[in-house]
């Protein structure tokens, strides 16, 4: 399997590692599940991964600006704990020895973490987030820290003390946002995972743009204290706001939110096992709309995947539509997430009174989601009207402007299509899909009903593996 002799180790593996075979893969390009399995059978060491990804960093981040924190030599001694621990016949956890980055929206215990804001330049948490807990109890091992955009604040990822970060696909458009530095970092291979945030599509448009699968959880399946936004952190957990993984492989997906979910009162959601058969299930497929038109590239594409679908057997309905008005869910959802972004100073205020009235509309609307989900598994949507876009960086939502088949279009609109299903607390989960005519990723949403993220897993794992599943971008290789 591996190509080893006797006294040294590579860090490179056969084709068996690689559909359809072609040029050895690195083993930093594996998914999360494979790198632990090698550990496990110390086919290479927790050390080596560790110090190849940190290689990888230092030789290929100067272009992408993706790990704007790093604590390698931190890293280093936790891998060496991991390969004494492991020689000592002792497992750590489901991801033992595997190294990783944080989104540096997320607090991590003696590492600056700065959300991206000039006021936390110097911040060193005194506590992890929950899901850097999480994941460190599981054996994880961070390097260091992923860029963003102030406060998560766009879909971008770029701010006033790290700069820009690119597109691995290319440097001269952005990598989405705010997850941005996130989904660079598991394309590149710097990283064996990530964990996102996502309150208006910051999971989801970064996988897309990125290649990668991406998941946005239902709202409350996975805790989200220790977030750096407005209100810095700590015990608070805004309304919409979720966490999910950034990941190369849905089977990392998978582990990953069993990692990650709560597990400990006041609450902790029950989530619908996964199908046995995907092709018993009955899809929709909503892939343009004149409330959000989308740009004939993206919508040729993923017709094609709807199309994949359909040869491989499974029931899609290219007519089928939530009986709402989308335009108007769009723009209560981008209401709610600027309230949710936002800290109330007067909960008893008029400012309350309007949200609780806005939230009951919310509430309606989440109905007429159950009620669509009655009839259908799953919807098939855009993430993005446009591919993968040229940096923006003047003005702002309200100035910006995207072209979408030539027209001008508001850069606002660009989140209506992931908006709409992150206030209706639904999960969403994108897997890669191709290169557009651009030579762009582009990719589609997987959305379902409440708590049924193994089901929206399961079924963007299957359109992946039919697209052809992860490719990194040539600057990986």
């Amino acid at each position: 399997m591996s190509r080893r002799r006797k006294g040294q180790r590579y860090l490179f593996w056969a084709d068996e590692f690689q559909k359809g075979g072609g040029p050895v893969k690195d083993v930093a390009l594996l998914s999360t599940v494979e790198q632990v399995d090698l550990i496990s059978r110390s086919e290479i060491s927790s050390r080596e991964l560790t110090e190849h990804c940190i290689d990888r960093i230092q030789r290929r981040d100067g272009e992408i600006n993706a790990v704007v924190t790093r604590d390698f030599e931190t890293a280093l001694i936790n891998a060496d704990a991991a390969d004494s621990a492991q020689a000592k016949g002792q497992v750590l956890g489901r991801l033992h020895g595997v190294p990783i980055t944080v989104k540096d929206a997320l607090e991590t215990k003696g590492l600056r973490s700065t959300g991206g804001a000039v006021e936390l330049t110097d911040n060193v948490p005194e506590r992890d987030a929950a899901v850097v807990n999480a994941v460190r109890r599981e054996g994880a091992i961070v390097m260091g820290k992923t860029n963003l955009p102030r406060w998560s604040g766009d879909i971008q990822a770029y701010n006033e003390i790290f700069g820009t970060t690119n597109n691995p696909w290319d440097l001269s458009r952005g990598p989405g946002g705010s997850s941005g530095g996130a989904a660079a970092a598991v394309a590149m291979g710097f990283t064996s995972f990530e964990i996102g945030t996502d309150i208006g599509g910051s999971i989801r448009f970064p996988a897309a743009f990125n290649g990668i699968w991406g998941h946005k959880p239902s709202f409350g399946v996975i805790p989200t204290t220790g977030y750096l936004d407005h209100v810095n952190g700590g015990v608070n957990e805004a309304d919409v706001n979720v966490f999910g993984p950034l990941a190369r492989s849905s089977q990392d997906l998978e582990l990953l939110l069993e990692v990650l979910k709560r597990n400990s009162p006041p609450w902790v959601p029950q989530l619908r096992s996964a199908p046995r058969d995907l092709k018993d299930l009955k899809v929709g497929a909503w892939l343009d709309d004149e409330f959000c038109p989308v740009d004939d590239e993206v919508r040729e594409h993923l017709e094609k995947v709807v199309g994949e679908l359909e040869k491989d057997g499974v029931v899609v309905d290219r007519d089928a539509r939530p009986a709402l008005d989308p335009e108007e869910a769009a723009m209560l959802g981008l209401w709610l997430v600027q309230r949710a972004t936002s800290q109330s100073t007067d909960s008893d205020g008029p400012g309350h009174r309007i949200w609780l009235d806005h939230h009951a509309r919310r509430e309606e609307l989440r109905l007429k989601w159950a009620e669509f989900f009655d009839g259908y598994d799953a919807l098939i949507m855009p993430v993005s009207f446009v591919p993968p876009f040229a940096h923006q960086q003047e003005g702002d939502f309200g100035t910006r402007t995207l072209f979408c088949n030539g027209e001008e279009r508001n850069y606002i609109d660009v989140v209506k299509w992931t908006v709409m299903v992150g206030m209706a607390y639904l999960p969403s989960t994108v897997p890669p899909t191709g290169l557009g005519t651009s030579g762009l990723p582009i990719g589609c949403q997987v959305v379902g009903p409440y708590g049924s993220d193994k089901l929206t897993i399961a079924l963007a794992g299957h359109i992946g593996e039919l697209m052809g599943g992860y490719q990194p971008p040539p600057r990986a290789l």
